[in-house]
């Protein structure tokens, strides 16, 4: 079925002009039904709100005085303490972020489409404000359109295998280059260590390097530190190793999924493969990464050799998982880096548990940082209390999905599902950081098979006006080289714009997710409602010593073209503060996400 493109999606195209591995779904039963109410507004300031300002006559004035649908209590009592660089007991948040993995690959070719993104995701005042970027170190494949199909006993490494992947943007370039099998009856060692920039005897394989390989995704890179300027945090992480490291041969897996594809021999060489990239890039003033992530859901049994998908690689908990940290720590010793490294991106926050408590004692001492996804698992607690107890930093550090919320919500469905998710993930974790996975995830592209070709055929498809959901918060068009916001994109910015790096995460409830800014003395307040009709919630206050009575309310609801997208609805909201009880209340818009930002708080 084809739709005829929308003024909705069209009005919100994130162009260049502005500038002039999970699979879970999310649907929510919501708990009331009514009408959506309220003008649509665009504008973002911070005036704010007071218990002194003057309240709408009608409508707002009744509001006022009615009974709260909701009470919210907000306090210091239960709160983060990942990140406590200044021990003063509140932990620091550092940041959302996103995978660079694998849209910077994708769009990376392209000026316009690179700094629109750049922009739209990283930028502070124009954008999301997000300060984190995880870039993809590529394994690099060995294949060709002719190549053969191996099995697991006759499979030869030096031979290329055929083409498998079938997505435009997930072949990701490896820096290793010339690479050649290792025969000392033909040259000693120290030939092949004196001819190429690599060589391991044990892997059975030498091979130099091309730092122009991935210049798509550096593009991109260079173009986020840009944006986020000293805020930015680079986390380098690995789907797989090198295909020459590898058992089948395949960067997207093992012929038995369950099974280790790093080679034992293998496991040096990755190390010194990873630190070898980290060093490039710090010595050519690019980028110093502050963290470096081996393994990437690494106990699944996703990965399986010629996929059509990705890059992956099984690496079992215990043993392999710890010697594999232990040599990239090895290696950047040997270079003099001094970097994070963290462990072990699982996909389930259950995983993440088991895989910690195998770790050796010399990897757990390697390990500063527990990364985690949270597609599935439920014991996010239960990791919190984990990290805690043994030190360590705690991230979300992947998760994204075509989650959808909110009974007919329309294009707000996304954003609403999105957020349940969030919310979960930051009030049961605290994390010091939430990273997104691939913040581009749908393409248009009449030239590419794999993407869609139109927009008519895209949004035709995807109908998130109707309520569903995609990956992703934002689709490239490379055939008009323009960045297409969705509504998910503006629900994700009520956190990111707002909850900054410094504050410290409190624990919030199903409805709300809070942070704390001990400099500033300011609360963030990100609340959202899935009902169908308009409430009043109060916000008690009571777990603080005191409150100012300056309040700001920034929503968004409704569509794209119509509704409200990070709109200053300070004088709309009937925003009531009771600095004598300590608290305020509001109008909550039906199926919205609104931010408040209470200054004065101690």
């Amino acid at each position: 079925m084809k739709k005829t493109i929308s003024c909705l999606l069209a009005a919100v195209i994130f162009s260049v002009a502005l500038g002039c591995c999970g699979t879970r779904t999310d649907n929510i039963d919501d708990q009331n039904s009514g009408e959506v109410t309220g003008d649509a507004t665009n504008s973002d300031n911070t005036d704010g709100a007071s218990d002194e300002d003057s309240v709408n006559e009608g409508e707002g004035e009744t509001s006022m005085n009615k009974e709260p649908d909701r009470n919210i209590k907000v306090s210091l009592e239960e709160h983060s303490v990942f990140n406590d660089t200044n021990e003063d007991g509140y932990g620091e948040f550092q940041g959302f972020g996103t995978s660079l993995c694998w849209w910077a690959n994708r769009l990376g070719y392209s000026e316009k489409l690179t700094d629109a993104a750049a922009k739209a995701f990283f930028n502070k005042d124009e954008g999301l404000g997000m300060c984190i970027g995880r870039y993809n170190v590529g394994g690099g494949d060995n294949v060709a359109e002719d190549g053969k199909v191996f099995t697991a006993e006759n499979v030869d490494i030096d031979v290329p295998h055929k083409t498998h992947i079938k997505r435009s943007d997930s072949v990701v370039p490896g820096y290793a280059v010339d690479v050649t099998k290792i025969d000392t009856s033909e040259h000693d060692i120290s030939y092949y260590e004196e001819n190429f920039d690599r060589a391991f005897e044990d892997c059975g394989y030498a091979w130099n390097y091309n730092w122009d390989a991935d210049v798509n995704q550096m593009n991109v890179l260079k173009a986020a530190l840009r944006e986020a300027g000293d805020e930015f945090i680079a986390e380098a992480f690995s789907n797989s190793p090198p295909y020459f490291m590898t058992v089948s041969g395949c960067t997207s897996g093992g012929f038995n999924p369950s099974e280790d594809n790093l080679r034992e021999d293998s496991i040096e060489a990755f190390g010194a493969y990873m630190a070898d990239v980290i060093e490039h890039w710090k010595n050519e003033g690019v980028v110093t990464f502050q963290s470096v992530s081996p393994m990437n859901e690494p106990t699944t049994s996703y990965w399986e050799c010629y996929s059509p998908k990705q890059e992956g690689c099984h690496i079992s908990s215990g043993d392999m998982q710890s010697e594999v940290l232990v040599a990239l720590k090895d290696e950047l010793d040997e270079k003099g880096i001094d970097i994070i490294i963290s462990g072990t991106d699982e996909t389930s926050i259950d995983s993440a548990i088991q895989a910690y408590n195998a770790l050796s004692d010399d990897a757990k001492s390697v390990v500063s940082r527990i990364d985690t996804h949270s597609y599935t698992g439920s014991e996010r607690k239960q990791l919190r209390k984990l990290a805690e107890s043994e030190g360590k930093n705690l991230w979300m550090s992947e998760v994204d999905g075509d989650f959808v919320a909110g009974k007919n919500a329309g294009e707000m469905a996304s954003g609403l599902g999105l957020s349940k998710w969030l919310k979960t993930d930051i009030n049961e974790l605290l994390p010091a950081a939430w990273i997104l996975w691939d913040a581009v995830d749908v393409h248009i592209d009449e030239t590419n098979p794999y993407d869609w070709h139109t927009r008519d055929h895209c949004f035709g498809d995807l109908d998130l006006e109707g309520g569903n959901s995609l990956w992703g918060i934002a689709i490239g068009d490379h055939n008009e080289e323009e960045l297409i916001l969705t509504k998910k994109y503006y629900a994700l910015g009520q956190y990111t714009r707002y909850i900054r790096p410094g504050f410290c995460i409190l624990a919030g409830d199903n409805f709300t997710v809070c942070a704390y800014d001990p400099k500033d003395k300011k609360l963030v307040i990100v609340a959202t409602s899935n009902a169908n009709k308009d409430e009043r919630w109060e916000f008690e206050l009571t777990g603080f010593k005191s409150t100012g009575v300056n309040v700001t309310a920034i929503r968004t609801s409704g569509t794209l073209a119509d509704g409200e997208n990070w709109a200053d609805v300070t004088g709309d909201a009937a925003i009531s503060v009771n600095s004598e009880n300590m608290s305020f209340s509001a109008d909550i818009k039906s199926q919205s996400i609104t931010t408040f930002i209470v200054d004065g708080v101690d």
